[in-house]
């Protein structure tokens, strides 16, 4: 099933979400003989791995966003619209939007990113949110800020030591940051600003259901991670099964409760809800199963990249959900399209793993590049210089730099700003209080 291409005029290119993978495909195709519609339901292309240093105070919102139709004004062949796509329809080729006339096609590429799974304990949301937006790292920095004012307030030792323990569930690179950089914040931060609200008295849990944390990177890389969050205060619990989150903490499988004020989730995502809508073959986080090229069976128009596909690389796993991966396959793409204009035959798919990183604190983090493999102080001057590199615009590193400067020599975090919901620690009051619609990552 080849695609024919227009002779009168060029050819469309819809492409769904404006994060790593779709912004590299939009690029991509900028001076190509296209025109390319992009779609995103949101203004701004996220910087996500940064994102849990907004949930930290560590950085404002706006220095790990960039507005997409900035990103691409160069791109004189581009449309963005800010949009939400409702449904899609292959077989005539065109893309519903909630809001305006429908979008036809002739070349589709779908980069809507993941959201936060709860493995079927959607009640869990409430009580343990997720880090996929600038919304949920506001949401989770007024938590913990929160936390801290009222074990301020409060006379009594054993409701302020609840108030102090924070638990992150899920133990894979944003589980580890979040629960580094909360015993780091607690530590250095708030420390010095508070008269009750001591660090000695913080506990941080950080709690994974496999063997250990970090799975994906070498064995010893993990056990340098424990030690790293060891020395920060972090007490590491693996093996241990959730089985319910409520008002008085986690509940574990094996009956043990950990009495905790403050529960952020980072043990899970799915594929976003427009992927299972178009009734193509999935796997169990509801990615698309893709051929090599990255087009969906049956449709060599349509790409599915990033979190949204699922493809298996050469080691015969999938490929890994990260944001290198959706940059090379949306770039990937761009060239099938501009190949397929011309007759040209498609290339498989081929990820080159440049590499995997995770911070833990300050002078602390694991590198993996291939054989290589760093921790401590060089594999975090590694992964600073990697992620202000990757950050979108001039003036965006800059302020980055600038903050990472200020808090490596003084210990200050300048974002401490309580902002949204409720003036209280914890969840809204009622399971049925009005709550802002799932929203989807970047890609």
């Amino acid at each position: 099933m080849a695609y024919e291409p227009r002779m009168t005029k060029p050819a469309h290119v819809v492409i769904v979400g404006g994060g790593f993978g779709g912004l590299a495909a939009a690029r991509a195709l900028g001076e190509a003989n296209v025109t390319v519609t992009l779609v995103d339901r949101q203004n701004h292309h996220l910087f996500q791995p940064l994102l849990y240093q907004v949930a930290m105070a560590g950085l404002a919102p706006n220095e790990i966003a960039a507005p997409i139709r900035s990103i691409l004004r160069n791109s004189g062949n581009t449309t963005v619209l800010l949009a939400e796509v409702i449904s899609i329809d292959l077989a005539e080729k065109h893309v519903a939007l909630a809001e305006g006339p429908d979008v036809t096609y002739d070349f589709l590429i779908l980069a809507p990113g993941a959201r936060t799974h709860y493995f079927g304990h959607a009640q869990w949301e409430r009580y343990a949110p997720g880090l996929k937006s600038i919304d949920d790292a506001v949401e989770i920095r007024r938590r913990v800020l929160l936390a801290f004012e009222a074990a301020e307030r409060e006379p009594d030792a054993a409701q302020r030591a609840r108030l102090l323990s924070f638990i992150v569930i899920g133990g894979g690179p944003t589980g580890v940051e979040l629960a580094g950089a909360i015993a780091e914040l607690a530590r250095y931060a708030l420390g010095r600003d508070f008269r009750r609200a001591r660090p000695t008295e913080t506990r941080v849990l950080l709690v994974e259901g496999g063997e250990r944390v970090l799975a994906t990177f070498d064995p010893s890389l993990s056990e340098s991670a424990v030690l790293q969050l060891s020395e920060l205060g972090v007490h590491v619990r693996t093996g241990s099964i959730v089985e319910r989150i409520g008002d008085e903490g986690v509940v574990l499988r094996s009956g043990e409760v950990l009495a905790a004020s403050t529960v952020v989730w980072a043990a899970g995502v799915a594929s976003s809800p427009l992927i299972a809508a178009l009734g193509v073959e999935t796997d169990r986080m509801g990615r698309a199963k893709i051929n090599e090229d990255c087009s969906l069976p049956g449709q060599p128009n349509v790409f599915v990249i990033g979190d949204a596909a699922y493809l298996l690389g050469s080691d015969d796993k999938p490929l890994p959900g990260v944001s290198p991966v959706a940059m090379q396959m949306g770039r990937h793409v761009a060239r099938s399209i501009v190949g397929s204009l011309t007759s040209e035959p498609r290339k498989p798919f081929r990820y080159v793993d440049k590499g995997s990183m995770a911070t833990i604190g300050r002078s602390r983090a694991i590198a993996q590049v291939g054989t290589l493999k760093l921790s401590g102080l060089l594999a975090w001057l590694a992964w600073l210089l990697v992620h202000i590199w990757y950050l979108i615009g001039f003036r965006n590193r800059l302020l980055v730099l600038f903050d990472w400067a200020w808090s490596y020599l003084t210990y200050r975090r300048g974002a401490r700003l309580i902002t949204g919901g409720r003036m209280k620690p914890g969840p809204p009051p009622h399971p049925e209080a009005p709550r802002q619609p799932e929203r989807e990552g970047q890609r």
